[in-house]
Order: structure tokens, then C-alpha cells, then sequence
């Protein structure tokens, strides 16, 4: 399994990846990394969709965390399945104070090739004993991969996703956690109107 960053970096990290493609990315629905603080009572959702059929939820709730990710191109994909079913193991030994999240219908709890959690006050990210089989992938590489630990990683990828050059120190800035205002916006992205950003970057930090 890909290194992953402990849960409370990993949600800051997550909330400053929704935030960058918020200012990069003016309409929502071609965001590549998004976060939903109130996605529901004390429960918040990150979701990071390449639009290519490939999908990464990760919900935080007071029991723990738990992501799904579906690779379309998997061969642990239910669509390369006969009886379309979800993979043996994947959710086999998911903690039901966690699996339950997934019961929500936007989630397609069904598109799955992979699934790790983390209860609270554990001290590791945990799988289901799964097999796959040899030279086959789950697609969690690939997916965590977008999970950028650094701001030189997510400046690497933004430059090439959205075709531009960055401005790295201010990138830079937003990762040591510096608050992000109006003059910021106006230098990574001059096209963006930054007071619609900055609303919606607020409720990311509530």
C-alpha cells in the first residue's frame, strides 16, 4: 500500500487540494480534487475524479476514515466480473462503523477495487486480505498518488493539468498554511473572480 499521510495531515492536505482547484478551476464539475466539510452531521468528504472514470472518496467521520477508490481500467473491477460483483476480500473485513458511510447512493459503494480505513485511535491504515493476482492492480497507487504530500508534487501535476505555469512561492505559502486571500487568487490565476473563490475556500476551513 502507497504511503499515507496521518488523518489529520491528510485532511489538511486534502482541504488545500480543493482549495488550489478551486482557484484554478472556476466550474466545480471539472475540479479534479474536491472537499465537502459538512457533507453530513460531523462527517466530511473529500472526492478527487480524474473525469475519466476514476474515483477516490474519502470520508472523515467521528469513527475513523475510510476510502473507496474505483480504477475503471482495474481488473478487480466489478465490470470485469461475470456476476458484476464487488472483488472478494475488498470490504470483507471493513469495520461496519465505517462501511456504512459508503450506503450512500452517490457513492456507488459497488464501483470498488480498493477500500482502506482507519478507526480512530488507531495507529495504522488497514486493507482487506485480498488477493491479486500477479502483474494485476487495484488502482490504489494510481488514486493515492493525487494525494500531493508537498507543494513541489502538486505543483508538478497542477503545471501540467492545467496547462500553465505556477506560481510556485505562493503554492508554497498555502502548504505552510498561510491564509489564503484576494491577492493570491489574482496572482495563480488573473482570469478567476477572487471573491467567488475566497467564498468558496471559506467553507473549506469552517
Amino acid at each position: 500500500m502507497k504511503q499515507i499521510p496521518e488523518p489529520a495531515e491528510l485532511k489538511h492536505l486534502l482541504k488545500i487540494h480543493a482549495a488550489l482547484d478551486i482557484i484554478f478551476c472556476e466550474e466545480d464539475w471539472l475540479r479534479y480534487h474536491m472537499f465537502d466539510n459538512q457533507w453530513d452531521k460531523n462527517i466530511s468528504l473529500a472526492t478527487i475524479d480524474n473525469g475519466a472514470g476514476d474515483v477516490l472518496f474519502i470520508i472523515f467521520t467521528e469513527a475513523g476514515i475510510i476510502m473507496k477508490g474505483f480504477d475503471h481500467e482495474s481488473f478487480l473491477s466489478p465490470h470485469a466480473r461475470e456476476e458484476f460483483e464487488v472483488y472478494p476480500g475488498i470490504y470483507d473485513q471493513t469495520p461496519h462503523s465505517l462501511l456504512k458511510y459508503l450506503e450512500d447512493e452517490p457513492l456507488e459503494k459497488e464501483e470498488v477495487t480498493f477500500c482502506i480505513w482507519r478507526e480512530t485511535g488507531a495507529s495504522s491504515w488497514e486493507m482487506g486480505d485480498v488477493h491479486i493476482p500477479n502483474g494485476e492492480d487495484d488502482g490504489s497507487e494510481f488514486l493515492l498518488g493525487a494525494i500531493y504530500t508537498t507543494a513541489d508534487e502538486y505543483i508538478e501535476w497542477a503545471e501540467c493539468y492545467y496547462e500553465q505555469t505556477i506560481q510556485k512561492e505562493i503554492v508554497k505559502q498555502i502548504y505552510s498554511g498561510l491564509p489564503i486571500n484576494e491577492e493570491m487568487i489574482n496572482c495563480l490565476n488573473p482570469e478567476r473572480d477572487a471573491q467567488n473563490a475566497l467564498k468558496e475556500i471559506s467553507q473549506l476551513f469552517d
